[in-house]
């Protein structure tokens, strides 16, 4: 039988959304436990293609993707939503929220006013042209053409506001025209880049420097990117770097690590897909992809590393299943949720295609390991596997999870999903 998610009687579930400012889209959400495994039964369906973002904006959650039809939870109505749609927070109910978009969008971030940060590789939002970079109103989907940033080519993979700065990191080599090479900072109103922020990262030899995702800390005095680049000014950084942000410029840390120089599968300029802090800052895990070739290497893994400190780090712990990718990762305190196409969990011996090893564990597609350990956790919801988890989002309420795949926690569940707290 499926779980409903009771909101608390102080909150009244409305098809009218309410007005809310930003919520600062850094780290993760602390929870005192972990997610139940049954989801909830009221979440929305996403019909064809691929969730890719999730964000939350006062009670009303975002999905971005690449997809063209949802329908409500019973799957009784199904409506248009070209790339992104929006619904209630406590009830599920598909918001009238139904901006035009002409292409995938692969990240989100919560905007103030009721609005929400657009970043992907769209080239026009209700018509007028705004590469990769856009603000929309949640409450009639109407672009805010004050803010004007713009992409000079590439898609923005990952974004994350804080006040009246917005970070955005992606493939683009310019915003607005300003040379920012993967990531650059913004004015959050009008989407003016920073001119004095400026990660200098470079990957000489590599087709194209990008990054791949970035996350914040709590405080929102650092800032830790994933992608493929080699460089920072003239430092090695190999697929990872930490900065300090807090100030007016990026400052690269002198915290670093070597743990991703060795490669994986040819053809993998970077390997790395997600990173996040955890809700107090004092470390990070990495989801990583690239066709596991050896127990030595970090291909096919979650990665622990602390972020205090100064030189060079290296894993506190390793997750490795055995050659399947990992793309996505959710740090709550008590556990830390990973999402891909994986078979297995503690599978250091298992390689793709000849089984699991010894001590290896099923966890087909989801999956939670100890913050402390890395080692695999009961908690195993099951879903069908696909390409893989592209989007978790944390919320005092529970989990929220966007993918490619119909099947979560033994029920359908169309693309999203939310497992409550226990």
């Amino acid at each position: 039988m499926r779980r409903r998610l009771l909101a608390a009687a102080a909150v009244a579930a409305v098809a009218v959304p309410v007005a809310a400012t930003a919520v600062p889209a850094v780290a993760d959400r602390a929870h005192p436990a972990v997610v139940s495994a049954n989801p909830v039964d009221w979440t929305p369906h996403v019909l064809d293609g691929t969730v890719w973002a999730l964000a939350l904006v006062g009670d009303t959650v975002v999905v971005g993707g690449a997809f063209t039809r949802v329908a409500d939870a019973k799957r009784r109505v199904t409506l248009n939503r070209k790339n992104i749609f929006a619904f209630g927070l406590y009830d599920g109910e598909i918001r009238s929220f139904a901006p035009q978009v002409d292409g995938a969008i692969y990240s989100l971030a919560a905007g103030d006013d009721y609005s929400v940060y657009l970043g992907g590789g769209f080239k026009s939002v209700n018509g007028a042209g705004q590469r990769g970079l856009a603000r929309v109103s949640l409450r009639d989907g109407g672009r805010i053409g004050s803010f004007g940033a713009r992409i000079n080519w590439g898609d923005v993979r990952a974004l994350a506001s804080r006040g009246n700065q917005l970070y955005a990191a992606g493939t683009f080599s310019a915003v607005n025209g300003v040379g920012r090479v993967g990531l650059a900072r913004l004015n959050a109103s009008t989407g003016a880049v920073d001119q004095g922020f400026d990660a200098r990262l470079s990957g000489p030899g590599l087709k194209r420097t990008r990054v791949e995702h970035f996350d914040v800390s709590p405080d929102g005095r650092k800032l830790i990117a994933v992608g493929a680049f080699l460089k920072s000014g003239g430092y090695d950084r190999t697929q990872i770097a930490l900065f300090d942000v807090g100030g007016p410029s990026a400052m690269l840390s002198n915290w670093y690590t070597d743990a991703y120089k060795p490669p994986c599968m040819k053809g993998f300029d970077t390997y790395l897909r997600q990173v996040k802090f955890s809700p107090d800052g004092s470390y990070a895990v990495v989801a990583a992809t690239g066709r596991a070739s050896s127990a030595q290497k970090l291909c096919d893994s979650a990665a622990r590393f602390e972020t205090g400190g100064a030189g060079r780090h290296n894993p506190t712990w390793v997750q490795r299943t055995g050659g399947d990718s990992l793309y996505a990762v959710a740090i709550t305190g008590p556990a830390v949720y990973l999402g891909g196409h994986q078979r297995w969990f503690d599978n250091p011996y298992g390689t793709d295609g000849n089984g699991p090893g010894p001590g290896a564990v099923s966890r087909p597609g989801i999956g939670a390991v100890s913050p402390n350990t890395g080692k695999a956790l009961p908690w195993n919801p099951t879903r069908s596997r696909g390409v893989g988890v592209r989007a978790f989002l944390v919320t005092a309420q529970g989990m929220f999870v966007g993918s490619d795949t119909d099947q979560l926690g033994r029920e359908y569940h169309g693309r999203v999903g939310m497992f409550p707290l226990s």
